[in-house]
């Protein structure tokens, strides 16, 4: 061991194995992984080793069929035999709508050019798994891709690879405390001795919570017990000639695979049950936690009714081991805001699943700037201060952990951690019917509903539509208001901030008094943001965007800060309504003395409404006529009741977030998430029409030029589409003649219009007006239309009043 190394990552389990393989791949070696016991201590050596294909975010989907081809290169590489048994694999559903899931999941595969999936019958499952009772069986989704490993094994392959390449793997070593040194550096103090470091990693696993704390970092993790059985040999795989696929059984809550002539079972049991929140004892290691039988009993008797040949099997072992969950069971991944050179990679709770893509991601972004892929949905700051909260993260990691088989339907909003944020109009919103979702902490109304009502799960349309629908022609036809608590704002200031907005924003800035869509981009030229930009004509700049984002985007902010800029998080003390439709501003000039037909499109001024001195925007999302009024928390139910007020003789509604969605979609607006996010380009977007070209610098602007001048393969497209009971909602694929063209983005039901809309990124050949394609809805296939623009007021005359 050194005195002094680039990088030290501390853990050796699989993800610390894998961040140390990935970084000497790409040239960084002179790295030390610190482990304080032996390699795997912890929850590798324990784990069951299964792997498979499907998971609900397809951009982590995408890096686990990563480190399925990686599993079956790293052996040979290593010169280990890692115990590869590619199995294939079978999730199975009894419930109609599980059925349906699969199905629209089998397609979700197709969208990302994954082909070694298919759809079974119960008979081919029979077939495939000849121990298994298909009584109820619907059908299920098989994958080629799957199968399990030697979890030990692949430690050490991935360990061994490293060392190859100049890495040190140095166990038996202890980290005590972390110091970071005036100049970034940091002091790893171990029991061993002290090592100076660039980077340091955790990739702590059970103990992440205490290396975290080491540098300040309170980490949104706990570890919770997880129980598997080994079974004795069984007379059915002595005989059998083919080794069993893994299989999932979703209504059951348990997994299966061979393991030599006997089986493993596991389970998500309802009945969760956390294990040292704080983080383990440091003096934990190659240990097990005492089954618990009685508390996963019902799931073991659905477990041994799917497999009766476990009736008369004798158990070899049970293994109660803990793994490290996040609250909504994703990785922990990237560098942490405010902290230079400290970097996360924990919370993997399937980390023979996706640790090869978590490293191979950390590793780009430590070496390269980014990742190659979209890996917001692992990103650390997808989540905020707030989600630290002890109880915040019990309840979540809970939640998580007993709906790890359950599925969640589109239009259900789950109870954990809720409510912690509100808007200050929330008691009058919950008074007046709001049904409420939640958003990085905030409650946002979905919609208003009557006394007595419950939206029942579905994947199709659901009982709401007609409440939805309603809201959506009081805007179109009227007047509605909507809370924008739930929106970023950001204000910029002090004598550089024009200076540093300029280069950070790839748009021209607006003049005082005026606002500006805003384009953001990477080095690579990809999207960071689609904002707003407003100069108040005081020197100061608001930028608006996502709430969900503040994390992020203050992170890369800070990343790209200069003297002479003052940057404030203001959305904790703003909220806001918007009132949107045809007698908007009607109803908000009863409110104020001063002429808001002086208020041009896209302007911003202070205006007087009421008592409330607010900051106000003529913009809209929803294609309408609408003024964005930005007021201090404390006066937003004020303010709600001075525009149902004014409103109240004019047909105005109050509306939620289901209708705005369906309003934007009738205009062709894009969100981000879906039609915009990190892994698309302003050329497919559409948001190259707002980059100043002219601008002699900005971030990313080499990168978009080029993208210019050598146009995208594909672009955002608005479809028509021929769907009756259910609506696309994203990553469905889209066809020419039978041929993958792309994939939907996003959708919903234009209420006003009465279309089946969705947008998607498809082959710029097939994006002209009026070509047929046929796209799949809740697995359905369905024709589509591209469309030649918006079906809703295309030359957006009611917008700009």
């Amino acid at each position: 061991m050194q005195d002094q190394y680039r990088v030290v990552i501390i853990g050796g389990g699989v993800v610390g194995a894998s961040v140390a393989y990935h970084l000497t791949k790409l040239g960084w070696t002179d790295i030390a992984l610190l482990e304080r016991d032996v390699l795997t201590a912890g929850s590798s050596w324990h784990a069951a080793g299964g792997f498979h294909a499907l998971n609900a975010d397809p951009n982590i989907a995408m890096l686990q069929s990563y480190t399925i081809d990686l599993l079956q290169e790293i052996g040979p590489e290593s010169g280990m035999d890692i115990g590869l048994h590619m199995t294939g694999g079978i999730e199975f559903a009894c419930d109609p709508d599980r059925w349906d899931w699969l199905q629209s999941a089998y397609r979700t595969f197709q969208s990302l050019g994954v082909q070694d999936v298919e759809l079974i019958d119960a008979a081919e499952i029979k077939r495939r798994n000849p121990v298994i009772s298909t009584e109820g069986i619907l059908g299920g989704l098989w994958s080629d891709r799957e199968g399990h490993i030697d979890p030990s094994a692949v430690v050490h392959a991935y360990a061994r690879c490293a060392k190859n390449r100049g890495a040190d793997i140095v166990e038996h070593t202890k980290v005590e405390d972390l110091r970071q040194r005036p100049d970034g550096s940091w002091t790893v103090i171990t029991d061993k001795g002290e090592i100076i470091a660039e980077h340091i990693v955790n990739a702590g696993g059970l103990w992440a919570k205490q290396v975290g704390r080491m540098a300040g970092v309170d980490l949104p993790v706990s570890p919770l017990e997880h129980h598997y059985l080994v079974t004795e040999s069984i007379p059915e795989l002595v005989e059998a000639q083919k080794e069993l696929p893994v299989t999932v059984d979703l209504e059951g809550f348990t997994y299966m695979r061979q393991e030599q002539k006997g089986m493993l079972l596991g389970i998500y049991e309802v009945e969760h049950k956390h294990w040292n929140m704080d983080g383990a004892p440091w003096d934990f290691g190659i240990e097990l936690i005492q089954e618990d039988i009685d508390r996963i009993s019902d799931e073991l008797a659905c477990g041994f009714a799917r497999y009766p040949c476990l009736e008369t099997a004798g158990v070899k072992r049970w293994v109660n081991g803990a793994f490290t969950f996040s609250p909504d069971g994703n990785p922990l991944v990237g560098p942490v805001r405010g902290v230079p050179g400290y970097w996360v990679a924990c919370g993997v709770m399937a980390g023979f699943l996706q640790g090869g893509g978590v490293g191979k991601s950390l590793a780009e972004w430590m070496v390269e700037g980014e990742p190659e892929v979209d890996v917001y949905g692992m990103d650390i700051a997808r989540y905020g201060d707030f989600a630290s909260n002890r109880e915040y993260i019990k309840q979540t990691t809970g939640q998580f952990y007993s709906r790890r088989f359950v599925m969640t339907y589109p239009n259900e909003q789950l109870p954990a951690g809720r409510p912690l944020k509100t808007p200050g109009a929330y008691e009058g919103m919950t008074a007046a019917g709001a049904v409420w979702g939640g958003t990085w902490g905030m409650e946002v109304a979905q919609y208003f509903a009557p006394d007595g009502f419950e939206e029942k799960p579905t994947l199709r349309r659901s009982n709401a539509f007609d409440l939805v629908g309603a809201e959506c022609r009081a805007a179109r036809e009227a007047a509605a208001i909507y809370d924008t608590t739930a929106f970023s704002r950001y204000e910029i200031s002090g004598p550089k901030a024009a200076e540093w907005l300029d280069t950070l924003l790839a748009c021209k800035l607006p003049t005082p008094g005026r606002a500006r869509l805003a384009p953001m981009l990477g080095e690579n030229g990809k999207l960071k943001g689609d904002l707003t930009v407003l100069n108040w004509g005081d020197g100061t700049y608001w930028l608006m965007g996502s709430y969900y984002l503040r994390e992020w985007q203050m992170r890369w902010f800070e990343d790209h800060m200069i003297a002479g800029v003052t940057l404030r998080d203001v959305a904790d003390t703003i909220g806001g309504f918007a009132i949107v439709g045809p007698k908007a501003r009607e109803i908000l000039q009863k409110l104020t003395h001063q002429d808001l037909t002086a208020l041009p499109f896209m302007g911003c001024a202070t205006v007087d409404l009421g008592l409330i001195r607010a900051k106000v925007a003529r913009m809209s999302v929803t294609g309408e006529m609408g003024f964005e009024i930005n007021c201090h928390a404390t006066e937003h139910a004020t303010l709600r009741r001075l525009l149902l007020e004014a409103g109240a003789d004019h047909g105005l509604k109050e509306m939620g977030v289901q209708a705005m969605n369906s309003l934007r979609l009738e205009k062709g607006y894009g969100i981000w998430s879906a039609e915009f996010a990190q892994s698309h380009t302003p050329g497919m977007t559409g948001l190259d029409r707002f980059i100043a070209w002219d601008k002699p610098a900005f971030i990313g602007r080499e990168a978009a030029l080029a993208e210019r001048d050598a146009p995208s393969e594909r672009v955002i497209t608005l479809l028509e589409v021929a769907a009756t009971n259910a609506d696309a909602s994203g990553y469905e694929p889209v066809w020419a003649e039978g041929e993958l063209v792309g994939y939907v983005t996003s959708g919903g039901y234009g209420h006003v219009t009465g279309k089946s809309l969705a947008m998607a990124l498809i082959d710029r050949a097939a994006a002209t007006p009026g070509t047929a394609l046929t796209t799949h809805v809740v697995g359905e296939e369905v024709a589509a239309t591209v469309l030649p623009g918006a079906p809703y007021d295309p030359e957006g005359q009611k917008l700009r009043g």
